[in-house]
């Protein structure tokens, strides 16, 4: 895995905005935000609070690979994020069959959670496998 460095010699700590997954779960975390803020109700605080925590968790374990100089530890975060985004659509679920959240708030956040997780797969896969090629090529 390469960064990019400046002429500084500084790793580019804002390339995660040019990753399209990234973008798209942050968009995930603001729709997920708007739609938990009309959950009302002190008992349904910790369902909100959770659907945003994984909202949430999703951008920020990309964003937290940045300082990682590793594909085996971006993997690792980009794990991290997938596994995010089951619990998020647990959460929709749940929030659904208590009829907090519309039906189309439901399909909506759904759908978008798993695209993002099937982006989620497939950069995980590239990076463990640029990984394990860079791995080998190296002499020993």
């Amino acid at each position: 895995m390469s960064f990019i460095v400046s002429a500084r010699g500084d790793l580019d700590r804002e390339r995660f905005r040019k990753l399209k997954v990234w973008g798209k779960s942050h968009a995930l975390a603001l729709n997920t935000i708007a739609v938990a803020k009309k959950v009302r109700g002190s008992d349904n605080s910790p369902l909100r609070l959770q659907m945003i925590r994984a909202a949430a968790s999703i951008p920020t374990n990309i964003v937290e690979r940045t300082g990682q100089e590793s594909a085996k530890e971006f993997g690792r975060f980009l794990s991290i994020a997938i596994k995010s985004s089951s619990e998020l659509e647990y959460h929709l679920v749940l929030a659904r069959d208590l009829e907090l959240i519309s039906r189309s708030e439901f399909t909506s956040l759904t759908d978008q959670t798993i695209e993002v997780r099937r982006m989620l797969y497939v950069l995980r896969t590239r990076v463990v496998t640029s990984a394990k090629t860079a791995k080998r090529a190296v002499p020993t």
